[in-house]
């Protein structure tokens, strides 16, 4: 019998992280490994793609307002500007919180291009998302909305494709007309979903005095909700201070209820009487501005009086994102 030769592996190619390819999660890992690609290194590329990023919007002209807009305002719009500006056949490029029919992003017959803040993710990352579906649309035939999908992993964020320096100024809508420049020869889902939209929109106004402030009306009473920046303990034991002197209501009849949390801001809430306006609330609130700053400079420790104060507003706090 002849002799067996004796067979010899090839050495594999060593292949970096950045040069592996996305397969099948059944499939053997690119790598070499031997194992499946999902238990190998398909596992750090799915974590990439549903870890949360607290603060989606950090970096971006106009943070607290983009939280507003995603959690709390019913319409509005904002005029987008990009990094490498707008390609010659899209005329603009305009944020809205909500989409007819629930579009991510629309480019509409003129190659204005719409897109949509408050829809679904599918990942963590609601910037990843958002700027995957803004090159969609960018990209789209007029006339086209923007379906839905899972963003890559390494996709660009919103912080890369948007000005760093370009404004950031919502305009509040009192419906979603903005939706169709001729409502009359709208298609009827388009008209339903319309009808629907305005018919559950709050009414909301921006405040002019303070950054990122929204007055909203209910049937029962009124609202402030007041997105902030500064660091959630910093500023709830500067709202502690102000709530155990006395400080932090926003005239008669107004109440500091608590707040919300939102994709990594802070957010109080003060309910207001009915009568009360946006109008009316405009000088409390930079009032009040003023004595918030004061008790953020402040680095003394909490009274009992304020670390009582500070756990009912703790105990009060509501996460939405």
């Amino acid at each position: 019998m002849a002799k067996k030769r004796l067979q010899t592996k090839a050495p594999r190619p060593q292949l970096t992280d950045g040069e592996i390819p996305v397969v099948g999660a059944r499939e053997p890992c690119p790598c070499g490994s031997g194992r499946r690609y999902k238990a190998c290194h398909g596992r750090a590329a799915a974590q990439a793609v549903t870890e949360l990023v607290q603060r989606p919007f950090e970096g971006l002209p106009g943070e607290c307002d983009w939280v507003a807009l995603r959690e709390l305002v019913p319409a509005a719009t904002v005029e987008l500007e990009l990094k490498e500006g707008l390609p010659e056949d899209i005329p603009s490029v305009t944020l809205a919180t909500v989409l007819p029919m629930a579009w991510p992003a629309l480019r509409r017959d003129d190659g204005s291009v719409l897109l949509g803040l408050q829809n679904d993710t599918a990942s963590g990352d609601i910037s990843r998302d958002l700027a995957d579906t803004l090159q969609r649309a960018l990209a789209a035939k007029p006339g086209t909305p923007v379906q839905s999908r899972r963003a890559p992993a390494d996709g660009p964020r919103l912080q890369d494709l948007l000005d760093p320096e370009g404004a950031f100024e919502p305009v509040v809508h009192p419906g979603f007309e903005f939706w169709v420049p001729d409502a009359e020869n709208a298609t009827p889902e388009v008209s339903a979903s319309l009808e629907r939209a305005n018919a559950a929109a709050i009414p909301t106004v921006k405040l002019t005095g303070v950054d990122a402030a929204y007055w909203c009306e209910t049937p029962e009473k009124n609202h402030l909700r007041w997105v902030m920046p500064h660091p959630e303990e910093q500023l709830l034991d500067a709202l502690a201070r102000l709530h155990a002197a006395g400080g932090s209501s926003l005239g008669e009849g107004t109440r500091l209820v608590g707040s919300f949390r939102g994709h990594g801001l802070t957010v109080p809430v003060w309910d207001l009487p009915s009568g009360v306006t946006a109008q009316d609330i405009e000088k409390p609130a930079a009032e009040f501005a003023e004595r918030l700053a004061t008790a953020l400079a402040s680095d003394a420790p909490l009274t009992g009086d304020e670390r009582r104060a500070r756990g009912g507003l703790t105990n009060r706090q509501v996460t939405l994102s």
